[in-house]
This record gives C-alpha cells, structure tokens and sequence, in this order.
C-alpha cells in the first residue's frame, strides 16, 4: 500500500506539472491530493463496489473550473489503487459538426450556429456511445473528439478508442445534470447577447426545452453526480480566459479567443451556468466548493 501510494504521488505530481501555467504554479499540491483527490476517489470506488457494476459518474462545472484535470487525476489513482478502469469523455466531444449546427440555424435560430447549449450536441450518438461501453459482449468502442481549433468533429482517425470494458465512465461538461427552468424565468434577458438576438424567446425557450426533454433522458443514465461550485459567474469568465491563454501557448494553432470575444462567447452558458450554481444542491450528489484560486475548499454530501 505505501508503495502504492507512492506511484500515486509521483504520478500526481508529474501530471500537474503538464497542468501548470509559466508563471502560475499550482500551489498546495499534497495538500490537494489527500484532502481532495484521495478521498473522491474512495467515494466512487465505494459507489461501483456496492454491486461492482458498471457506474456512470457525472462531473459538472462551470468552464475553466477544473473538470480535466480532476478526471485527469481520478483515471491514474483509481486504477493503482483498486484497480479499475475508467473510461472518460466530455460532453463537449459530441458537438454536432459545423454542417449541422448551420442548418440549425437557419432552420430554429441562428444563436444555435455557436456551440455549447443544449441542442447544439448529437445526442443519438452520445446514447448509443453509452449503450456500446455497458455491453457485457464488449467491443472496442469509438468515442468522437471535437476539434475546438476548427470549431468542428474531429476525423474518425483521431477519436478515442476503448478497448477494454470500463469499470467506471466519468462523463463530464459544464452542463451535465442541468434541470430546466421555469418559463418565466426566461423572459428576463441577463446579458447583451439575450437581449439583442434572442428578442421572441425562440432560442432560450428552445434550450429549455431541450433540457426538459432530450437531455433529461441522457442526464436520468448517471448514477452519482459531482458538481464543481464556482464562488462567483464572474469567476467562470475569469477561468475560462486562463484556459484560452493556457491553449494559446500549448497549441501550434493560434486560433484562441482575446478577452473579449472570451467574454462574449460564455454568454451562451451564463444562463445554465448560474441556473446551477443556484440549484446545485438539487441536481449533485456530491458538491465541491472552490475557492478563487481552483482549490476545493470542502465537500458536501447530500
């Protein structure tokens, strides 16, 4: 066992040194590791041993705050220390194509050509990619990648490839495990994009009821969810242009977004994003408050 736990810090540690920004250490790292990781960890691995059956565990949180690098950590600690396999994909990776998301656009509303709301994601392939990795005469199973660079489904070549039956699959995205609102908490726009291109409601009340319909079906699939609790949305915005100026220095492609368009394109999010920073304790099964600087602060088990 102390070996073990050896692996897993030297492990950790090398794989947070890929994660650091220049300039900006990630500080606490131990610390981190045995009051954080360590014990998520032991939960879900007390989640899959109740019947050692295949688990879906959702990982939910605004953008930039942190979901890759936990599910990053959990695959390698999961699997030295109990041996399990861990398939992990984003909600993102099942974007419709750009072809798709165009004739969306002309079709219900031109806002659905930008991706990321419900409705802009290929919900047919997302059930039957659940479907093929649950099936006991198991398969290898392709699950899509979605390029951002080119703001488009990556070619068959490059998506990932499961090999081997997961004991656990780790689903996550900003929005995964949202709930609907109520209609009339629609009609009050909360930010420009809202208030001047979504005059009739058409595109808001369409998400909405993706939520309710389509996406509740995929969400009822997960057995436990974590949601990731920004302290402010202003955080979200501050986070996610970290991300972008992280991409901008790890990528060949200099496709990144500046500060403003960062600050326009999470518009699209605002209003699901702070729908479950409110509700969170009705929609997670494990909440974790971060404090400003990423660091999970407690944990609360409802």
């Amino acid at each position: 066992m102390v070996k073990t736990i050896l692996m897993i810090k030297s492990d950790y540690l090398n794989f947070l040194k890929k994660q650091e920004a220049p300039g900006k250490p990630i500080v606490d790292k131990i610390g981190k590791l045995n009051t954080f990781y360590l014990p998520l960890s032991e939960w879900i691995y007390s989640i899959y041993k109740e019947d050692k059956k295949i688990k879906i565990i959702g990982l939910s949180g605004g953008q930039g705050s942190g979901k890759s690098t936990i599910t990053g950590i959990l695959k390698f600690i999961l699997k030295r220390k109990y041996r399990l396999d861990l398939c992990v994909f984003s909600i993102d990776d099942f974007y419709k194509t750009k072809a798709e998301r165009r004739k969306m656009s002309k079709k219900v509303h031109p806002l659905f050509f930008t991706r990321g709301v419900p409705g802009t994601h290929d919900l047919g392939l997302l059930s039957k990619t659940i479907k093929k990795l649950k099936e006991k005469k198991f398969k290898t199973v392709l699950i899509p990648k979605f390029d951002k660079s080119i703001d488009d489904r990556s070619k068959k070549n490059k998506w990932q490839k499961i090999k081997t039956p997961p004991h656990i699959i780790i689903f996550e995205g900003w929005c995964v495990g949202a709930s609907q609102q109520r209609d009339h908490e629609l009609k009050k726009s909360l930010n420009l994009i809202e208030k001047k291109q979504d005059l009739d409601l058409t595109w808001r009340r369409t998400v909405n009821n993706s939520l309710k319909n389509q996406y509740k079906k995929i969400f009822r699939k997960i057995d436990k969810l974590v949601y990731l609790k920004a302290p402010s949305f202003g955080h979200i915005f501050k986070w996610r242009l970290l991300q972008e100026q992280k991409m901008k220095l790890t990528l060949k492609s200099k496709k990144t977004m500046s500060k403003s368009q960062v600050r326009e394109f999470i518009m699209f999010y605002e209003r699901i994003t702070r729908h479950m920073m409110k509700n969170f304790s009705k929609i997670s099964d494990l909440t974790v408050f971060l404090d400003k600087s990423h660091r999970a602060k407690r944990m609360r088990f409802y």
